[in-house]
């Protein structure tokens, strides 16, 4: 996120002496994307980054595609998904293709035995139920119900939750997560006409300095494999950092939606952007104005992208039998659209109070063995009526 910040002790100028107390000099990381051509911070630690004590053995946790050519609409129970101690093992790809990975998650317990670095991606966690802290040498940030946690690929963490009840959708992105273009100006700044602003976003704070010398078990993954990483010094270690590459957050509930006289298409919604992907929130909002509008979504054929959505909350006016966790997937290349009776129901209706998180990506989704476990087989169905 372009937004400049700073925590801890930095010195004045950038590759320059920066001693401890005691004399010895602070180790400077640069952390930097695309190179040395996008965004960047400076991060100073008490210690080298690079002190490696063991180097164990990789081991495969690549998605496990169980369908991978389809055009049938799909929906997945989520919540159906059983939640496990571990954070890792809970974490349960069901919808990828090669800019994304979909993920569900129920753990219970609190990361406190190893730390954990994505390498390969980006990720998004959106938190559906429980609380708690995310952890980071960069800071810490409080989570609750319906916030996006945004992790630079990277980032070294920790998720420590307040108790057993956590589910989460991830989403594991191949390039940078960023606010839409068309929200920012030249400069960076968010504009006007943004449904958010940089007020809403939550930053880093309360650095802790673990200024320690042991062993400290990073599990890394890159390319589909997870390699666990010993180092010999804690990885949170930062005495100060500044720059614009770290984690935040943003609530769902921040968002600010557009609305209109006539009913306004996905893009109003758009969140976050990837390559190839976008990033929605549905959230409570007026309907459209105009006397005579239809608030309820028309048919809609998806020529060259798949419709994911994620439903959180509230009463979808266009879905029937739609529950907490459920996920759905209309593929590009046949319509989809409300299901019989709710567009005649919804006229005349002033506002929704509905919650959903959608995802929208330019290559088609794969599911996995995950995703078939989960799967409501007669979804497709569900637009049927009597025609004789």
């Amino acid at each position: 996120m372009p937004v400049y910040h700073k925590l801890g002790q930095v010195p004045a100028k950038r590759h320059t002496v920066f001693r401890k107390p005691d004399g010895n000099l602070y180790a400077e990381e640069l952390v930097s994307t695309e190179g040395f051509s996008s965004l960047y911070s400076l991060v100073y630690h008490c210690h080298p980054p690079t002190i490696v004590k063991h180097l164990g053995e990789p081991y495969n946790v690549e998605p496990k595609i169980a369908r991978e050519k389809h055009l049938k609409h799909t929906s997945l129970i989520g919540f159906n998904i059983k939640p496990e101690d571990d954070f890792l093992q809970s974490r349960k790809p069901v919808l990828v293709n090669s800019d994304l990975h979909i993920v569900l998650a129920a753990p219970r317990k609190s990361m406190t035995d190893y730390f954990y670095k994505n390498s390969q991606a980006d990720e998004l966690i959106f938190i559906h139920e429980g609380s708690g802290k995310l952890k980071t040498g960069f800071g810490e940030i409080k989570f609750g119900y319906g916030d996006y946690l945004i992790i630079p690929q990277g980032t070294i963490y920790q998720m420590e939750f307040d108790n057993e009840q956590n589910r989460l959708f991830i989403v594991e992105s191949f390039s940078p997560l960023r606010p839409p273009k068309r929200y920012l100006n030249q400069y960076g700044q968010l504009m006007e006409h943004s449904p958010y602003c940089e007020r809403d976003l939550r930053l880093p704070e309360n650095l802790q300095t673990h200024d320690e010398y042991g062993d400290f078990k990073v599990l890394i993954k890159k390319q589909g494999l997870i390699y666990p990483y010993t180092y010999g010094t804690h990885p949170f270690d930062y005495v100060g950092w500044d720059g614009y590459h770290y984690p935040y957050a943003f609530s769902i509930h921040d968002f600010e939606p557009i609305t209109g006289r006539l009913h306004q298409p996905p893009p109003v919604h758009q969140t976050f952007e990837g390559h190839n992907f976008v990033v929605c929130s549905f959230v409570p909002r007026k309907y459209d104005y105009h006397p005579d509008s239809i608030p309820a979504p028309y048919n809609h054929s998806n020529v060259d992208s798949d419709e994911v959505l994620y439903y959180v909350d509230g009463d979808f006016m266009s879905r029937k039998s739609v529950v907490k966790g459920q996920i759905t997937l209309h593929p590009g290349g046949i319509p989809h659209g409300p299901h019989p009776g709710t567009v005649e129901k919804s006229i005349g209706k002033e506002k929704t109070d509905e919650l959903a998180v959608m995802i929208d990506p330019f290559k088609p989704l794969m599911l996995t063995q995950e995703a078939l476990d989960i799967e409501d087989e007669n979804y497709h169905k569900s637009w049927q009526i009597n025609i004789e």
